[in-house]
């Protein structure tokens, strides 16, 4: 497999926070949170790293690039719960 630079990595990591930074700087509401999903690009390649993390391995870069999607992910998760806490209690 060919070897990508660094700088793509950050890309690629960047465009993930930035979704969210713009998703939340536009304002949202607890369904829109509840309701946000990460674009495409974003989870077709959080789907190539977690499954070649299973079969043929990460290059460090790469580990760091996934590790960074999970708390971003994590973040998301705990948002969308606090979310459904808002909805439910009025």
């Amino acid at each position: 497999m060919e070897e990508r630079p660094a700088r793509w990595y950050i890309e690629c990591m960047t465009r993930a926070y930035e979704e969210i930074i713009d998703f939340i700087a536009a304002g949202t509401t607890p369904g829109e949170v509840i309701a946000f999903q990460p674009s495409d690009p974003v989870k077709t390649r959080v789907g190539d790293l977690i499954s070649r993390e299973k079969t043929t391995g990460l290059s460090s870069e790469e580990t760091d690039e996934l590790n960074y999607y999970l708390q971003l992910e994590h973040l998301l998760r705990l948002a969308k719960a606090r979310a459904h806490a808002h909805l439910s209690h009025g």
